[in-house]
């Protein structure tokens, strides 16, 4: 005898089902992101990271692949939906408060972190919270605290949120949460968003740091940023007017010195200066970031002395704009030290710069160096073999200058 099982057919939420699995199904691969590497790099950093874009651009999906990829466990927490007392602890009351006071409980979340040892803490919409609530917030950015808790080590920290005119109920950040947080501006970049939607992402690895070079970019990153505040103590800190410069990136003791730390680590890993300059940037600042990296691009350029002493055996850097940082460094240091001879070996470093290179670059130190001279020194010959180079660049000034108008 034959036993017929008869099966049921798939319903139609079973069929809806699988079709919603294909359409999640989806592969990453690896591809050069340098928004996506900034990010990666300051999670490595263990530096809280801020994500600001307009909505549905792509920041909740990425910090989810970023997880996903890194192996973390997300917790996401929005900060609007929440109390100050949701993240400074609520006080629950024991015994014998008198004598043992009032310990102040953490929310499950936390204590779920804490358990796990490890897990990136997705803060969400946080432009949308309470100024109260930003206030509760400063204590588990900066220290990670929660009530009674400490986040461990394993814990990242990264948020996200919109800008104020495009935020539900928006507010800007207050300055000591804002200052707490390195900030990336987070955009769609057309040929990303056209893969992934066809099935595949970039892949968020967290950067190869070369062992070898671990001493040599803490120095170099060293060296960048106090070089620069020596240069320019103004820059130390630096408080902005407006309350929507005081809600980003801003200059002060404690983002320079998040700035350092970032520097080292794209050092180590041999980053490109695109992901530098992100990284920078959005912890100190546009101004002082920019300041930053091209004080970073002349620590690499020859001793202005060295060029001085021999200006004739000279090597000079080939790209353009390093060329003439390194000659602006050089009639820098003549004006330091004003000497007749330093003089003269400038105008003939600034006549071999341009006989091998682009003459138009030495027209500005030319014009510095000339202003220089002293009354009893007498004009050396090397100016009158740069008098057609200058003049031929500033008739071509004068012609764009006649053309643009």
């Amino acid at each position: 005898m034959t036993t017929s099982v008869l099966l049921a057919a798939p319903s139609e939420m079973d069929v809806a089902t699988d079709l919603l699995a294909l359409l999640r199904d989806t592969r990453t691969e690896p591809r050069p992101d340098p928004q996506l590497e900034a990010l990666t790099l300051a999670v490595a950093a263990d530096l809280p990271v801020l994500l600001w874009g307009e909505p549905g651009i792509g920041k909740t999906a990425a910090l989810n692949q970023l997880a996903e990829s890194l192996d973390l466990p997300l917790t996401t927490v929005i900060a609007s939906v929440h109390e100050p007392s949701d993240f400074s602890g609520l006080p629950i009351v024991g015994d014998d408060p008198a004598e043992q006071g009032v310990p102040l409980a953490p929310p499950d979340w936390a204590v779920r972190l804490v358990r796990a040892g490890r897990g990136l803490l997705f803060l969400d919409e946080l432009s949308t919270a309470t100024p109260a609530v930003q206030a509760a917030l400063l204590r588990l950015v900066l220290e990670r605290r929660i009530g009674s808790l400490r986040l461990p080590s394993g814990v990242r920290i990264v948020a996200a949120a919109n800008p104020r005119a495009s935020a539900a109920d928006g507010w800007e950040l207050s300055a000591p949460l804002a200052n707490r947080f390195v900030h990336l501006h987070w955009a769609h970049d057309h040929e990303v968003v056209v893969r992934g939607l066809g099935g595949t992402w970039p892949r968020a690895t967290l950067p190869r740091l070369d062992p070898g070079r671990l001493p040599e970019a803490v120095d170099f990153a060293r060296r960048a940023v106090t070089g620069l505040l020596a240069a320019r103590p103004t820059l130390v800190h630096r408080l902005p007017n407006s309350e929507a410069g005081k809600g980003g990136a801003w200059p002060s003791p404690r983002s320079w010195d998040m700035a350092l730390s970032l520097i080292a680590f794209a050092t180590a890993a041999g980053s490109t200066r695109d992901v530098l300059a992100q990284l920078v940037r959005g912890t100190v600042g546009d101004g002082p970031g920019l300041e930053l990296l091209a004080w970073i691009d002349r620590m690499d350029l020859p001793d202005p002395e060295a060029l001085l002493a021999d200006p004739l055996g000279a090597e000079l850097p080939e790209r353009g704009d390093r060329r003439q940082a390194a000659l602006e460094g050089v009639v820098a240091a003549v004006n330091a030290r004003p000497e007749q001879a330093r003089w003269d070996a400038a105008w003939e470093l600034l006549v071999r710069a341009a006989e091998t290179g682009a003459p138009d670059l030495v027209v500005v130190p030319a014009t510095t160096l000339a202003a220089l001279r002293r009354e009893d020194w007498e004009v050396p010959a090397a100016i009158e073999r740069l008098a057609g180079v200058v003049d031929v660049s500033r008739r071509a000034d004068r012609v764009t200058a006649g053309a643009a108008r």
